[in-house]
């Protein structure tokens, strides 16, 4: 009996620790945390707040796990396509990561080919009130989450999948949906 009695517990915690894992990101209606983030656009770097943000329009605030991973690349070439689309809409789109926060000057230009900002979130603070966190080879990263969030702070979209395909499509349906509502 012993042995199955330290099965069940060994069960339980591999259960625990991935539904720990597995942790729900933020949901609809709720109050976005506010922050600010070092960053860069085109490569400059710059300070992104989400308050002054919110302020011209909602916003597509995007979470990827590391820069110039081969899923992260995909989607940011996919928001950099769409990023005139988000502007026409009063939208401003920004991409944080908690994976290699030193490279996001040169992700900013080459990948989101100077179109939005990057923000670097070093130990995945951000990421944390955000609820999209993930292990991945020993180290706390940023999810692959996508939010919109309204001039008011309340979140309007939260989408998680780690397929990068359709992050934009779904942000994108709701910023027009936003938009056609404050219209």
């Amino acid at each position: 009996m012993k042995p199955l009695k330290t099965l069940s517990v060994a069960a339980v915690l591999s259960f625990s620790l991935f539904a720990m894992n597995a942790q729900a990101a933020l949901n609809v209606g709720d109050k976005a945390p506010d922050f600010s983030l070092q960053g860069a656009l085109g490569g400059t770097p710059l300070t992104f707040s989400l308050q002054q943000a919110l302020q011209k329009g909602p916003v597509v605030l995007y979470f990827f796990p590391a820069a110039f991973t081969k899923g992260c690349t995909l989607e940011a070439h996919a928001f950099a396509e769409a990023t005139d689309d988000f502007k026409k809409l009063g939208a401003t789109v920004v991409g944080v990561t908690a994976g290699n926060v030193d490279q996001v000057d040169e992700f900013s230009k080459l990948e989101c080919r100077d179109k939005f900002a990057v923000a670097a979130d070093p130990g995945a603070k951000v990421a944390a009130e955000y609820k999209t966190l993930m292990q991945m080879n020993g180290k706390t990263l940023s999810d692959r989450t996508s939010y919109v969030i309204a001039p008011d702070g309340k979140i309007l979209l939260s989408y998680t999948d780690r397929n990068p395909d359709e992050h934009i499509q779904k942000t994108m349906d709701a910023v027009k949906k936003y938009a056609q509502s404050h219209s």
